[in-house]
């Protein structure tokens, strides 16, 4: 089947303070990039942006404590990403940054544009101040006790011992983590986007008309902040670092990096449409364009809320499609934790396991926490490498290689009757796609990576039951044979077309093994994909075992923390 819908898939901007850790690739990346992939393969127009996230506090901080200016720590970090990213084989159309000229402009006039419809409010408030530092803090930079639990070491956001959400002032005794010191209020004016004004149209427009379409862990957590009643939020800052506030004499006011950040995937689009020579207008004005946000659930609120209004308030923007979040991925049992290095980061996985990024691909997706969190262990990668991706899949891809060059020279034999248990086989090979798509499209990257796996093994299973390697030592039985390794050579066929959204690389491995040009989505399934008579190339071990002390290795650098 062929899709001709245009698709503008979004995923969530990393931020350039740090490197890409496994719980950013199976939250966000590897499913942005799986139904990316397969639109692609099923005829979509499809358009995948994302790019580094380089303004807000924590990059200031970051500059300070190195004695480095902030452009030197967001240009480390932006290239460090857009590497890892380029060698994950993250198929991104552009991976753009925010710190371009062409973001500053966009975010500006998006800025200017809702400023002149009098979307803001403009207010004087007083805010914590630290006089050592000489900043405006914010929430994430004050600390004090918890008015809930007492907690004495609570954020002024959140407490993490109790997790009540809370407001700087809430806190007892507020002091600065960066100098701490105590803090002052100083008063400071600002512009507040009015999600109050758009709270009756965001829970009709999430909560009525999306009801059945988004994921339940998205709609609860809208649900929770609408029901909660919407407050006006500030769009902008105390800071050197961002984009300056395009308003005469507001110097040092910079646009909130939670407003500029969703912004640049428009500009990256803007950024591709240039490069390219497109125009970009169709990917975000179209209303016939499905707008997809893969995200974490970290940044639901933003994406489906802040967002949105942001957009409804610019009047001229499609509204998200859907808005995919996952929760969080665990490791070893212990929430990942940058500060403590708690983490698989992917730059160092792709220097200690090189060739095997599909098989940290099929291992996130397969463990992808796409309805709770769930957990990353190095045990349970060795296992789902040695004992599924080499048992099973690597296992029947080589045994039908190995048997049609040692029975016919690496040339495809005819298919010649069929039994009951072919039936069954391609019956399998038939339907598989078609149940892979469906999940894809709804979101269950997971059990569509299962239905791949379970093409493969009904292949083994087939192999296993018909024994062709037996029927070929009776004269008599040479044409059931070649029957059974043609069919196998079709399945394979398929799984080189289903396994690309998931595991790219193999995909590209065994369509070259096979000798055949890429294949589109809408010939998986196919049981003429490889004419009779065709060569295919020597057989090449696709995955490879992985031993007690590569994992006992890993276990321990993460134990040395």
């Amino acid at each position: 089947m062929t899709d001709s819908s245009r698709f503008t898939i979004t995923a969530a901007l990393p931020y350039a303070n740090g490197p890409v850790h496994i719980g950013h690739l199976s939250g966000v990346y590897i499913p942005a990039d799986i139904f990316a992939r397969y639109k692609r393969k099923s005829g979509a127009d499809v358009l995948y942006v994302c790019g580094s996230d380089e303004h807000g506090v924590p990059i200031t901080i970051t500059a300070k404590k190195h004695n480095i200016t902030p452009k030197e720590v967001v240009d480390k970090y932006h290239t460090m990403i857009q590497k890892a990213f380029f060698d994950f084989d993250i198929s991104f159309d552009i991976y753009h940054r925010t710190s371009s000229k062409l973001h500053h402009e966009t975010a500006s006039n998006f800025f200017k544009e809702l400023h002149q419809n009098n979307m803001f409010i403009e207010k004087f408030s007083e805010q914590y101040y630290d006089e050592k530092e000489k900043i405006f803090l914010a929430d994430r930079y004050i600390k004090g006790e918890c008015p809930i639990c007492q907690f004495a070491e609570a954020y002024g956001d959140q407490c993490e011992q109790c997790g009540s959400t809370l407001e700087p002032s809430d806190l007892k005794n507020p002091k600065s983590v960066l100098s701490g010191g105590k803090l002052i209020k100083k008063e400071t004016q600002h512009w507040y986007l009015p999600l109050n004004k758009f709270e009756s149209w965001l829970k009709k427009w999430i909560l009525n008309d999306k009801k059945n379409k988004w994921k339940q862990n998205v709609l609860g957590q809208c649900r929770s902040w609408i029901d909660g009643g919407l407050q006006p939020r500030a769009v902008t800052r105390d800071l050197d670092w961002g984009i300056d506030v395009p308003i005469k004499g507001k110097r040092g006011k910079v646009l909130y990096v939670w407003f500029d950040a969703p912004i640049g995937y428009i500009s990256a689009t803007q950024a591709w449409a240039s490069k390219n020579n497109k125009d970009w207008r169709p990917y975000w004005l179209d209303k016939e364009t499905k707008l997809i946000h893969f995200i974490g659930k970290d940044n639901i609120v933003f994406h489906c809320i802040v967002f949105p209004a942001m957009l409804k308030a610019h009047g001229k923007y499609i509204l998200p499609h859907n808005v995919p979040a996952n929760e969080f991925l665990n490791l070893e049992g212990e929430k990942i934790s940058t500060s403590r290095n708690w983490a698989v980061w992917l730059h160092e996985y792709l220097e200690e396991f090189p060739g095997q990024q599909d098989v940290l691909r099929y291992v996130l997706c397969a463990n992808a926490p796409e309805n709770k969190d769930n957990d990353f262990t190095w045990k349970d990668f060795q296992v789902k490498n040695n004992n599924e991706l080499v048992a099973i899949f690597g296992n029947f891809v080589n045994r039908v290689f190995v048997l049609c060059h040692k029975y016919w020279g690496g040339k495809i034999p005819a298919k010649k009757g069929i039994e009951d248990i072919d039936n069954e086989i391609i019956e399998k090979i038939k339907t598989s796609p078609k149940i892979i798509e469906d999940y894809i499209n709804n979101y269950k990257f997971r059990f569509a990576l299962r239905s791949v796996m379970d093409l493969a093994r009904a292949g083994n299973k087939y192999l296993a039951d018909t024994e062709p390697w037996k029927l070929f030592k009776k004269d008599e039985c040479r044409q059931r044979t070649e029957t059974i390794l043609n069919i196998c050579v079709q399945l394979t066929a398929t799984l080189a077309i289903v396994s690309d959204p998931f595991m790219p690389f193999t995909s590209k491995k065994l369509i070259g093994m096979l000798n055949i040009d890429p294949q589109n989505w809408n010939k998986a399934g196919d049981l003429k994909n490889i004419p009779e008579n065709h060569s295919i190339s020597q057989p090449s071990l696709l995955f490879s075992n992985i031993d007690d002390e590569i994992i006992e290795r890993q276990i321990v650098k993460l134990k040395r923390i």
